[in-house]
């Protein structure tokens, strides 16, 4: 739990009490490479914390998988749309590598909530980096070019580029393969 605190700790404090109410509710993972987190057409009934390890957050459309997030160390996996409104989407979160997370179930969350102002204060900042980044790929996607993403990704998530296959990454770009390796050959 000492990663999580410090990864929350770049949003807000958490007092040693508060830190105690979520590690009491938290349950520590450790699954194997391909595991499913959460499956398609159920609900996401927890927020997964990712303390070793990466995740992929994808859907199926007309036959092929379209992989729209990667969870690495220190970050969050979840599919918020499923777990806020507590009902089925098509998200699927796959786990890329063996990896060691702690997962937060809904209910006890919002529980807490009720009780700390400073988790209600946490889950409302999670929200809002979430909605953040989720802007910001959607502006990468319309008005950038695909070696301008590419070229952001060697920049902000290298270790990817080793641990991610590129088919994976190519989809999370939003890009075919061979753009990708044309791409990857030119730099």
């Amino acid at each position: 739990m000492d990663k999580f605190c410090e990864a929350t700790s770049q949003l807000t404090h958490l007092s040693a009490e508060t830190r105690q109410a979520l590690a009491s509710i938290a349950k520590k993972l450790e699954l194997p490479k391909g595991h499913i987190l959460v499956k398609e057409n159920s609900v996401c009934n927890n927020l997964y914390f990712v303390e070793e390890g990466l995740t992929r957050t994808y859907y199926f459309k007309d036959g092929k998988d379209v992989t729209d997030w990667i969870s690495p160390e220190n970050t969050f996996a979840v599919s918020i749309l499923s777990f806020i409104s507590r009902k089925p989407d098509s998200w699927i979160i796959e786990l890329l590598e063996p990896s060691v997370l702690y997962s937060f179930p809904h209910d006890k969350l919002e529980q807490l909530y009720s009780k700390f102002h400073e988790v209600e204060k946490l889950g409302r900042l999670l929200v809002s980096s979430g909605l953040v980044q989720l802007q910001q790929k959607f502006d990468d996607m319309h008005f950038t070019t695909a070696a301008q993403r590419y070229q952001t990704l060697m920049e902000t998530n290298p270790s990817f580029l080793l641990r991610v296959p590129l088919g994976i990454i190519a989809s999370y770009l939003g890009m075919t393969q061979e753009t990708l390796s044309r791409i990857r050959s030119q730099v």
